[in-house]
């Protein structure tokens, strides 16, 4: 992120502005659009949200109050050429009108996500994913399209994921040889957990029970950390990661291999750690002596191997980053590097029979863990992704078993599905 706050200046002194529009005016979609309001070079133009009264409040809770709310794409674009700040329930607005630069999607939905990423591209929008879901599904095909397209298809500065990938840019731009990349997960794994039983705890967080459920189940994070393994070519070490218990002092120490005395059959291994969060580490190591010499004068620990810590992640006060990267230098936060190195697969709650519709991420009937994308391939397992309540099992299905595509009748009309298949004949 170097030089982007000279590069923002430099816009605002010409009397220019990056103009996005943000899509999902949620908890991070309203902290976001305030942030942007304090940054040089760049302003919120529009914001979209299903709850108008949502979107409205983003803004005035940023003190922006020269605002008009617009139904049609006509209305949107006029407006905004009057200088107005728009607010809108349709989010074909966002990639459609006339004087946005960059589109965020902040709606945690992975059908509409699809759309939104897709429909952004075709209208040559750079697109900004504060919608891990979608681009762990279909990442690979929407980051072809986009650079088809000449804009940029990218995964957001602040999330777990972009958060690593700069430790990990780090390390390797120094020559370092990163052996292991993850994060801090802060509540302990509960594979049974559901919206239910978890709705206490999100209410008073003032938070969706289902998202809860997912953090709690560990779909989340096997997600974010299949993102990771995208983007660097690294692999669970064991299907669902070993989740191992640590603070950062022994973090070195216990994933490191066998061998070694640690948990870990190979290096190059994505992970996740109890009582580390909300940080994120990369794990590296380096052959020469004189490196490590200077690394442990450093504090750096004895090696031989090291961890670069950082221990928080800003989520989506930090998105405004990506969107200005994508403009100002045309390059993404984080991306697939090509097709799909890690898979989220479904895995079942509870017994089911024949008949019964599922639902999906964070809900009652599955949840997701990660496999490598050529085992998961292999199994003919259904990415938790293209699960949803309109998925009805053909067979039944007993708890903790797989879900493979032949025991279940998935929805085939969605945008979702056919850029998934594309992807795939594409990629493998």
């Amino acid at each position: 992120m170097l030089n982007i706050n000279r590069k923002l200046e430099e816009l605002e002194a010409e009397g220019k502005s990056i103009k996005l529009a943000l899509i999902g005016a949620g908890q991070m979609g309203n902290g976001m659009v305030s942030q942007i309001s304090l940054m040089k070079g760049m302003d919120c133009k529009m914001i979209v949200d299903i709850n108008t009264e949502s979107a409205k409040k983003a803004f005035l809770d940023a003190k922006i109050e020269n605002i008009s709310y617009c139904e049609s794409l006509e209305q949107c674009n006029e407006s905004l050429k009057n200088g107005k700040f728009v607010y809108t329930n349709d989010f074909m607005n966002a990639c459609k009108a006339e004087d946005i630069d960059v589109v965020v999607d902040a709606t945690g939905s992975i059908t509409i996500g699809a759309e939104i990423a897709l429909n952004s591209i075709l209208n040559k929008k750079h697109i900004v994913m504060l919608n891990a879901e979608t681009d762990c599904v279909v990442g690979p095909i929407l980051n072809k399209l986009a650079k088809d397209s000449g804009v940029v298809f990218t995964g957001s500065a602040g999330d777990e994921p972009g958060a690593v990938m700069e430790l990990y840019d780090f390390a390797t731009a120094m020559g370092m040889d990163v052996k292991v990349i993850g994060k801090g997960k802060n509540n302990p794994l509960d594979l049974e957990c559901n919206p239910d039983t978890v709705r206490e705890d999100a209410l008073s967080r003032g938070a969706n029970p289902h998202m809860i459920a997912s953090f709690k189940e560990g779909t989340k994070t096997m997600v974010e950390m299949a993102l990771m393994c995208n983007a660097t070519g690294f692999k669970p070490d064991i299907r669902g990661a070993h989740g191992i218990d640590s603070d950062i002092k022994e973090i070195t120490k216990k994933l490191s291999l066998k061998s070694e005395g640690g948990v870990l059959n190979n290096y190059g291994t994505v992970e996740y750690v109890n009582g580390i969060a909300p940080g994120v580490f990369v794990i590296f190591s380096s052959e020469l002596k004189s490196v490590n010499d200077e690394l442990k004068y450093l504090s750096m620990g004895d090696g031989p191997n090291y961890v670069l810590y950082r221990p928080y992640h800003l989520t989506s006060l930090e998105t405004p980053l990506s969107v200005a990267r994508a403009v100002i230098y045309n390059e993404p936060t984080i991306v697939a590097k090509e097709g799909l190195v890690a898979e989220v697969i479904t895995v079942a709650k509870k017994d089911m029979k024949k008949g019964e519709m599922m639902d999906g991420y964070g809900g009652f009937t599955c949840y997701g863990t990660i496999e490598e994308y050529e085992k998961a391939k292999e199994m003919k397992a259904v990415p938790i992704g293209l699960i949803d309540k309109n998925t009805k099992l053909l067979k039944d299905v007993k708890k903790g078993e797989i879900i493979t595509y032949d025991m279940v009748e998935i929805d085939t009309s969605t945008t979702l599905y056919h850029l998934r298949k594309l992807q795939e004949k594409i990629f493998g």
